[in-house]
Order: structure tokens, then sequence, then C-alpha cells
């Protein structure tokens, strides 16, 4: 019977063909439950759904980067949405290419009308259909949502929750997400009444690890949008360990380690702004990219310190109560790091501790202030810079949630990190309650004193002191310095939370 045709009392339904796709070797799989990798159905079904049913299971309008409510359980699924894409391909449909790529003005002229074609769709959008306990964004689908599928004989048959008219919206948790293809999607608007279909490629209770892996081998492999792009849309894929057997740290890690060295060498307003020595050349007093990488690998970008200290990268492991890896984009991670460095340079400027005044009185005739950027301060230094990382993740990952840094709306203005993009989320960054946390640790840091073993002036017991932070021990020690500097200061936020790390990490207070 046709769906416009079916009586008003009975739940809308769908027919759709059973793709039966399993093998005997996928039995060696090691499937694992509390990896979001529970074993999958053994087949998926093909379907063909109105846009605008297909867009209401999904609620979209509930997934984008202006949705104020909790993503705290969200692990990854949620994906960032570019909004101009988006409206491109609904141009499209209306009219195809190349109509759609016209200006406003052109398509009013009329000199263009012969170019008119039809806008079709004929790729399958892929999406996964909730089961009952499945959980999304802190609860599962209202049992009256439930999106049901059966199967007899040759057909499977797709059952809609009840009332699936005009308007409809899930009362909880939306009953089916998407895996890929959500930009032609968010091109349909939900109110509309015209009837026009999309094939859709339907999973029934498919992990989100599986799901991230599906994204991956769609999108990823066959090398059709960039890598790095495709860690920002899917965060889950950063933490999947198939993907760390398989490529080792350069599929995430170090190539993202090597994107925001080179944006806090080349933004403008960095800090580190044409500062740091990118290409290794031999004798320059800057701290080298291989260590500023180096660095962010073993402190943000980093998986996790080892299966006994939960404190992992804020940007490369599941942070937070719900152990969800940050949707952060390369723009937000990059301007997070910008951000704790600017606090830190403007503290230093204004302090008067002998530390810095010492320095300030060896260097009188020297460029910029050389309590943070000369040749005997630690902040220009290998070790010193590690030691500030370390300390901004350490701080920063275990009060994750207290921070709400999960819920940092992401940029539409870039995709990388461009001016632009880097500037928007410093602006974003700037309203939210983490800035004044950095500011907080940079004040307290401010006082530490950073000056290296070889600074002029220091007494026998301060060198002696200093000494240990030289070699390849220096990082531990300094670290452990730094942090019980912190957990002694008068800030009791941050020294509460730096006593926490300390205990964590299982290193006495100094």
């Amino acid at each position: 019977m046709p769906k416009d045709e079916q009586p008003k009392d009975k739940q809308p339904s769908i027919p759709a063909l059973p793709v039966r796709q399993w093998l005997r070797t996928w039995e060696e799989i090691k499937f694992d439950e509390s990896q979001h990798r529970r074993r999958p159905p053994e087949q998926f079904y093909v379907a063909s759904i109105r846009a605008n049913q297909l867009r209401a299971l999904c609620d979209i309008h509930r997934r984008s980067s202006s949705h104020k409510g909790s993503r705290k359980s969200d692990l990854g699924v949620q994906r960032r949405h570019n909004e101009e894409r988006s409206e491109e391909i609904a141009e499209f449909v209306q009219h195809g290419f190349p109509w759609s790529a016209l200006s406003g003005a052109d398509r009013r002229s009329g000199r263009y009308d012969d170019l008119k074609k039809p806008g079709w769709l004929p790729t399958a959008i892929v999406v996964n259909v909730l089961l009952p306990d499945d959980v999304r964004e802190g609860g599962a689908v209202a049992p009256n949502d439930i999106v049901k599928i059966s199967q007899t004989g040759t057909f499977a048959e797709i059952t809609l929750p009840e009332g699936m008219s005009s308007n409809w919206k899930p009362k909880q948790t939306a009953p089916v997400e998407v895996i890929d293809g959500q930009h032609r999607l968010w091109a349909f608007d939900e109110n509309t009444d015209e009837d026009f279909e999309l094939p859709v490629v339907i999973f029934h209770g498919l992990d989100v690890s599986w799901q991230a892996y599906l994204f991956y081998t769609i999108n990823i492999k066959p090398a059709k949008i960039n890598t790095s792009l495709g860690f920002d849309l899917y965060p889950l894929l950063r933490t999947e360990d198939w993907l760390e057997h398989a490529g080792g740290p350069t599929i995430y890690r170090e190539s993202r380690a090597q994107e925001l060295t080179e944006a806090l060498w080349s933004y403008p307003k960095s800090p580190w702004h044409q500062r740091i020595d990118m290409l290794g050349d031999g004798g320059r007093r800057s701290v080298t990219q291989a260590a500023w990488i180096r660095s962010l690998l073993s402190t943000f970008v980093k998986k996790w310190e080892s299966n006994r200290v939960p404190i992992g990268g804020l940007y490369g492991a599941p942070a937070g109560a719900d152990q969800a890896v940050l949707p952060w984009t390369r723009s937000q991670q990059a301007a997070f790091l910008i951000a704790a460095w600017s606090h830190l340079r403007d503290e230093i400027a204004v302090t008067e501790a002998p530390w810095a005044a010492a320095l300030r009185e060896e260097y009188p005739e020297a460029d910029g202030d050389v309590a943070f950027a000369g040749p005997t301060t630690l902040p220009n230094t290998d070790q010193g810079v590690r030691a500030v990382l370390s300390v901004l993740n350490d701080l920063s990952f275990v009060r994750a949630d207290e921070l709400d840094l999960r819920n940092w709306p992401a940029s539409d203005f870039a995709e990388g990190t461009s001016e632009i993009g880097l500037s928007e989320s410093l602006r974003s960054l700037s309203t939210l309650r983490a800035n004044n946390f950095l500011r907080e640790i940079a004040t307290e840091l401010a006082s530490y004193d950073w000056r290296t073993y070889g600074a002029p002036g220091l007494t026998d017991s301060q060198r002696s002191s200093k000494a240990r932070f030289r070699g390849s021990t220096g990082y531990r020690e300094l670290r452990q310095d730094v942090l019980s500097h912190l957990a002694n200061g008068r800030n009791e936020q941050i020294a509460e939370v730096a006593s926490e790390v300390l205990s964590m990490l299982g290193l006495d207070r100094r």
C-alpha cells in the first residue's frame, strides 16, 4: 500500500531489503562491549525514506553546534556541521549543477535559467537505528519513539514511531543517528511536504566504535577527505586502538602535534609567533619544532600516562566522568594552547617576582621580556615548554567536567587552523569558564622561579637546585616542582587541583 494511503491509525512503515554481509572469518574478530565494539548484526538494510521523515528521526536540529544542552555522554557520534555545505546541497537539489554554484544575483537575473537540471542524490545516507537500551546524550530513546525492524521472508519492514507526520519530534533521544551523509540530510527542511526520497543504508544497533570505523573506511581510507579533518568530524577516531596499532601515532597524534606547532608558530598573536625553530637550524636560541612535537605527544596529544594513572592527553584520551574524547577541532585545540601561553606571557610581563626582576636587571637592553623569552628563562627551553604543557594538560584534564570543556561549540568559519578560524575560536574561548581557569594557572606560574641553571646571579644553593632540571630526568623533576609550587600557592582552586594531580601521579609535594 502506498505510504500516503495508509490508514491514519496505523503506524507508518517502510519496506526494506535485508543485505546479509557476514563471513566465517569474522568470527575471529575480538568483539568487546567495554570498548564500544559489541558484536554487530550480521545484516543491514537498504530502503527509501522521505528526506523530511529521516531528518526528523535523526533529530538533526538538536545536533547543531548552537545546541545548548549537555553533550557529556556523546562518545563522538555527533559531528561538526558545515552549514554552507548543506546550503549548497540544498541549492543543488532544487536545480542541479552548475546552477547551485551561481551567485544569488545570477540566479535572479534569469540569464542562466537554461542551466537548471535535476539535483539527484543517488548516494545512500548511512544511518544506525538505536536499540531500546542504547544510551546517547545522557538518555535512551523513549519507548514510543523506538524504530522497529522485523523480517518475514525476503523483505523487512521498518516500523516508524506513531504520529510520524509533519512536525514530529522525538520525546528524548532521537531513534536514528547519522553515520555518513549528515550534510545531505541537513539540506532538507524537516517541515517540507515534498515527496523527495533518499536511499538509505540502515544498521540496527551498531555500536559507536563500529560507526567510527565505518565512517573512516567510507570517507578517509579512500582519501575522499583530509585525514585530519576526518578526526575533527569524528572525534572518536582519535582513541581507536585499531588505528594506533595499524599506523602508529602518525595516524593522528604526530600529525596533529605538528599541526598545532605550526599554528603556534604562524598565528600573528601567538606568543610563539616566529619563535619556534621550524627547520632545526643549529645555533639558534629557540625551541625546535621537533621538541614541541615531542612535548605535545607527551602531554596534550598523548593517549594515557599509563594503565595505572588516569591522566591522559586532553586532545588524545577520553576525558571526564563519561570517558568520552573532547570533540574539539584543530582550531579549538590550537586556540586553547595559544590562550594558555598568552596568559602566561602576560602574567610574567607584569610580575614583580624576584626571579623576573633579576633577569631584567641582567639584560636591560634586550628586546621583549627576557623573563618570558630570554636566553636564560625556562619557558624558552625544551624542558620549560614540556613542564608548562604538562601542567596545563594535567589540570585541565582533571577538571574537564567542572570546566564544561565538552560543550565548547566549534566555529563554522574554518575547518583547519586558518587565522580566521583561530581568531574566532579564541574569541569564543574568552567567554568560557575555562579561559579564567587558564588565567589563574598563569598567575600562579608567574611567581615560580623560571631561571635556568645558567642564569647569571644565582646563588650556589639556587644553582644546585636547578641542576636537577638538566638532562633527560629534568622533564619529570621540573614537572613535579612546578606542580608542587601550584599546590602550595595562594589560589585555593589551583592548589586543590594541583594537589590532586600530584596524588594521581604518585608524586610528593615539595
